[in-house]
């Protein structure tokens, strides 16, 4: 089964309400064991990113993580085009709980063109490497 398959097969409410009730929700199962493996191994090939976050030295935890650079891998960009259209409705209705005006597009596309337009071009999605004992403080990246 793909990962877009996967996510079909999500209870998509239950897992917003997750969220609501915990601030967090975890998709069980969203890659096999071989994907998981295969995503680790790129962490050692450094031209799959554009920079790399020691935690400790901005006082984030312990701990790293590298983002990604375009073009990114297939398996990351598919996860990013297929967790969107079911997360933007999530996003949406927070946005509106919080009396927002501003909502997020329906399609991914529109989305990273809006992060274009604004100066946002290198691309977010990022792989943390943890030891044994590393952990992840709440931080806001600049």
């Amino acid at each position: 089964m793909t990962p877009r398959q996967r996510l079909e097969q999500v209870d998509w409410p239950a897992l917003e309400q997750h969220l609501d009730d915990q601030g967090h929700a975890v998709i069980p199962g969203l890659l096999d064991a071989g994907e998981c493996t295969g995503l680790a191994a790129l962490y050692a090939e450094t031209d799959h990113f554009r920079s790399r976050v020691v935690m400790a030295r901005h006082g984030f935890g312990r701990g790293e993580y590298q983002y990604f650079a375009y073009p990114l891998p297939t398996l990351v960009d598919t996860l990013r085009q297929n967790l969107y259209p079911h997360l933007v409705p999530i996003a949406n209705h927070w946005q509106a709980r919080l009396g927002k005006q501003r909502r997020f597009p329906v399609e991914h596309r529109a989305y990273l063109a809006q992060c274009h337009d604004g100066g946002q071009c290198r691309p977010t999605p990022l792989l943390l490497r943890y030891r044994p004992g590393d952990y992840n403080c709440l931080h806001q990246d600049l």
